[in-house]
């Protein structure tokens, strides 16, 4: 049993890993999300935000079509990595327990 403990505290280490370099990746994402209104036939963009409880727009003007599909192209990544993430922590969750039982003959 002690080769399979070993395996699995490796394993352990790298999903830590994962998990830290995910939460890195997810700080360095812009955040909020841009949002499209229209008015009078032109179309304006505004960043929207979270700031603890409220959401707030914060008015970005005029956009070109490079800069709305990177802000679109960031939002796909943080979904990915949230995701990702999500996995990442419940397979540590797992790993944890599976360390934690005793071991039988």
């Amino acid at each position: 049993m002690g080769v399979i403990k070993g395996v699995l505290k490796e394993e352990l280490e790298n999903s830590l890993r994962m998990k830290r370099e995910y939460e890195k990746a997810l700080k360095d994402l812009p955040a909020g999300c841009l949002a499209e209104k229209k008015i009078r036939g032109h179309k304006y963009y505004y960043l929207v935000k979270r700031l603890g409880e409220k959401v707030k727009y914060i008015y970005k003007g005029k956009l070109s079509e490079e800069e709305v599909a990177k802000y679109n192209k960031d939002k796909i990544l943080r979904a990915k990595y949230r995701k990702l993430l999500s996995r990442v922590k419940k397979q540590i969750r797992f790993l944890r327990s599976s360390l934690r039982g005793k071991e039988s003959i």
